[in-house]
């Protein structure tokens, strides 16, 4: 969709949301448009600049929304650098929009603008494998800190997220997608994968869900979901987060560094972050890659759902290595 489409079918809705929050609107501008629709704001009164959001509909429900904004605060107040929310007028998290041209119902939510860049445009312009290493040291330190809040939170009364367990995860539903559905798939390679989703499913029901390896955890924390600013690392886009195993947390972040030559030290340098801040003993270690497999192959089933996003070159590196360790796992099980 092209952004004069944007402009007529989601601008006249998020001009009328924004007159429920508290600000004396002046510039509004398209940010993103992805799943959500995301503009940056501006307070003709003092130029204060924010971020505001038409959520995608029926992703979460408003019960969902206002949990995670409720997740956030809780992080800021244990030290996490995370988006500022900036409530309606009344009080409310985020109030309901119609768009005219659709007729479908959104959430819209606003936050305080994060200055900074993405940390994967950061990385992808670093030529010093150390600067590199330093930004996954921090990126270890700061998932560590994450889990460390979670494990020990109390969540108000009806908190409500979704879980990333054994159903969510290799379930005949998970929350991503039917992976083994991909259109790309032959038949041999769809049963290769339900063959090895249905092994999945079971090693992931055997697994512990005490708060202190299970508990809300970001889900996608990959480096474009990081700002930085100086040496300050942010926490963006919480539209995942839902209950689940810090060792997937752990999955995502080092699943995304996985094929560069430097991988190992990456890990190193991630490992030893989140060391520094909490414990991680050699046993759970030991099932990171396993992880990383069910990571990807949510992330087919992510593409499966989202054919326009898929990068095709990537897509198939990514289908390729799966394929090769569900062979490798089906040949020699853990």
């Amino acid at each position: 969709m092209d952004r004069a489409a944007v402009d007529r079918i989601f601008t006249p809705a998020a001009r009328a949301a924004l007159e429920s929050f508290p600000i004396d609107l002046g510039d509004l501008s398209l940010v993103s448009l992805s799943e959500n629709v995301t503009f940056k704001v501006v307070d003709r009164r003092d130029g204060a600049i924010y971020v505001f959001r038409l959520h995608r509909p029926g992703y979460h429900t408003l019960g969902e929304l206002v949990s995670e904004r409720a997740w956030i605060r809780a992080l800021a107040d244990a030290g996490v650098d995370v988006p500022v929310a900036v409530s309606a007028r009344d009080g409310r998290d985020y109030v309901p929009v119609t768009i005219p041209a659709t007729g479908e119902q959104r959430f819209a939510g606003m936050a305080r603008w994060t200055e900074g860049r993405l940390l994967s445009e950061v990385l992808a312009e670093a030529s010093d494998d150390k600067v590199v290493e330093d930004f996954f040291g921090q990126l270890g330190a700061i998932t560590a800190a994450m889990h460390n809040q979670a494990s020990a939170w109390q969540a108000p009364p009806h908190f409500a997220r979704h879980h990333l367990d054994a159903d969510g995860l290799m379930g005949e539903a998970p929350h991503w997608g039917p992976f083994w559905e991909h259109r790309s798939l032959s038949a041999a390679e769809r049963d290769l994968l339900l063959d090895v989703r249905g092994w999945l499913r079971q090693w992931l029901v055997q697994l512990s869900r005490d708060p202190s390896v299970y508990s809300l955890i970001h889900a996608d924390m990959h480096p474009g979901n990081i700002l930085v600013d100086g040496d300050r690392l942010t926490v963006i886009d919480f539209d995942d987060a839902g209950f689940g195993w810090h060792l997937y947390d752990i999955a995502v972040v080092l699943t995304y560094w996985q094929s560069k030559p430097n991988a190992a030290a990456i890990e190193r340098a991630f490992l030893g972050g989140y060391r520094a801040v909490r414990p991680l003993p050699d046993p759970a270690e030991a099932a990171i890659p396993i992880f990383r497999l069910i990571r990807v192959m949510a992330s087919i089933g992510w593409f499966h759902q989202r054919p326009e996003l898929e990068r095709p070159v990537v897509f198939e590196e990514r289908k390729a290595w799966v394929l090769g360790q569900c062979a490798a796992l089906q040949r020699s099980p853990p």
